[in-house]
């Protein structure tokens, strides 16, 4: 996999996925230690015009899953097994922000809490995923 310096590049150049494109999901920071994108509130909506709690797990299992993948190098792959949120706040415009950080690295699981943030630095949610990495 490539070095930290190259992982923001590796991850634009190869996507985070269709979904994460259509809701608007933008990598600005990307190492093993630490990856952070955003997401803007509209469009990712549910009828009380609040962001949908189904869009911060999208956010969160899209930085956990790619953060994962770049631990487990170019020669195996990280699939999640396992993926919980805690909403405590309610995002209704702007972006929001998620930081994702390991809990554990290991050989064959990883874990990574992702904290999402509003425009003001307000926790909304907190995502916990775990991958399991195998041989590809």
């Amino acid at each position: 996999m490539a070095h930290n310096d190259d992982a923001l590049d590796y991850v634009t150049t190869r996507g985070a996925g269709a979904l994460a494109e259509k809701m608007g999901i933008e990598f600005v920071e990307f190492s093993v230690d630490r990856a952070v994108a955003t997401m803007p509130v509209e469009g990712n909506t549910q009828p009380a015009m609040l962001l949908h709690g189904g869009a911060y797990v999208v956010l969160g299992e899209s930085l956990g899953s790619m953060a994962a993948n770049l631990w487990a190098g170019a020669d195996r792959l990280a699939v999640g097994i396992d993926i919980n949120a805690t909403h405590t706040r309610s995002a209704t415009s702007g972006i929001v922000t998620g930081v994702c950080t390991p809990i554990h690295l290991g050989r064959s699981l990883t874990v990574h809490e992702i904290a999402v943030t509003d425009d003001q630095g307000r926790r909304c949610s907190t995502i916990r995923i775990t991958n399991l990495i195998k041989d590809r």
